[in-house]
């Protein structure tokens, strides 16, 4: 049985460890030797994932969740507030995903502790799965023994199943205008910033239906307060279920920049897209969903499962022919300085995730 005091103080003590996206090695340094602890062969790829596997073992499960955090995530201060973990509400608190991490921990631990039998298990901790599962597109899938996994990133209780995921498009787009001193002749200059903000008046914003998002997150330029800035950039997404409605929105974006670079001739417009990763619907009928709902139903919780707009390194498992279920972690509000992490369902992810492991063995 899990034990709640350690796990509830293993997930402060890896919260409180700085792993931004790119800055994972402490983070790293960290899991690989608490599994190292508990007899497993710990390796890290050229890209810097943690995998931990059992010597010997063919067709491990793959129990997954990723290192990094997002920003605001330095110096994090977790406090108790009944049964609730949260920041001290100047930061995130990071239980995305490291929630997901102390529950696979904890309950390694817990099966060791009372000599359970389980079934082979392989760890994958990724890197860079908060800028578009980087590290899970960079893992070496070579390394990867284990045809099933189940991924430990989804909102909410554990009994959250994520069923369907979107494809992700990045666009970034890039102006160069033409500097002047804005006070003694702006007329000769060439404003990088109003020809970005003229492409973004032509590009939706927010939900566009419920299985479409559009974003524009960044938007930078100018160096000084009286010059006209020569330089500006904006960054953005939009992700969808639906490829029609993704390649619209493709052709919206690509058609508002050359309406701009053709009122704007003078200027240097580049842009650039990326899908970061692609779409899957879950099949309840598959082997490692049954195995899970059986587990949930077995510790009296009801499989929940829904779909969510963003994605997780499931998606990419999936790709590389690895069937993958991403379940909840007991996170809330994820991505916000609001966010929380429930004890009793902290403590439950946990325990599912010790009874996967021992479920038949």
């Amino acid at each position: 049985m899990p034990n709640q005091e350690r796990l509830v103080n293993d997930f402060c003590d890896l919260v409180r460890i700085d792993s931004p996206s790119g800055e994972e090695w402490d983070v790293a340094t960290h899991v690989s030797d608490r599994l190292a602890n508990l007899g497993f062969q710990v390796a890290r790829d050229d890209h810097g994932n943690v995998i931990a596997s059992e010597d010997g073992t063919q067709r491990p499960l793959v129990l997954s969740a990723h290192m990094d955090t997002v920003d605001p995530g330095r110096s994090i201060r977790p406090q108790m507030v009944g049964d609730r973990i949260t920041s001290d509400g100047n930061t995130i608190l990071g239980g995305d995903c490291k929630a997901g991490v102390a529950a696979i921990l904890e309950a390694l631990e817990s099966v060791r502790d009372d000599r359970r039998p389980r079934r082979p298990v392989q760890v994958v901790f990724t890197r860079g799965e908060e800028i578009g599962l980087v590290g899970a597109s960079n893992l070496d899938f070579s390394m990867i023994a284990g045809t099933e996994a189940v991924v430990f990133d989804g909102n909410g209780p554990v009994n959250t199943i994520t069923g369907a995921s979107p494809t992700y498009m990045a666009f970034d787009i890039n102006v160069r205008g033409r500097g002047a001193h804005a006070g003694v002749e702006p007329e000769k200059g060439l404003s990088a910033i109003k020809i970005a903000s003229d492409i973004i008046a032509e590009l939706p914003q927010g939900r566009i239906d419920h299985e479409t998002t559009f974003n524009i997150a960044t938007v930078t330029g100018g160096t000084v307060r009286n010059a006209v800035p020569s330089e500006a950039s904006l960054t953005g997404e939009f992700r969808s279920m639906n490829m029609e409605s993704l390649e619209l929105l493709r052709m919206q974006l690509l058609a508002a920049v050359s309406s701009v670079r053709g009122r704007y001739q003078e200027a240097e417009i580049t842009e650039t897209l990326e899908m970061m990763f692609q779409m899957y619907r879950l099949d309840p009928n598959e082997a490692t969903a049954q195995l899970v709902m059986r587990v949930m139903r077995d510790m009296n919780l009801q499989p929940n499962i829904q779909p969510s707009g963003g994605g997780t390194d499931g998606n990419v498992f999936r790709l590389n022919g690895i069937e993958s279920v991403v379940v909840g972690m007991s996170t809330n509000l994820m991505h916000t300085i609001d966010e929380y992490v429930v004890v009793p369902d902290l403590m439950n992810t946990a325990r599912f995730c010790e009874q996967l492991m021992t479920f038949g063995a």
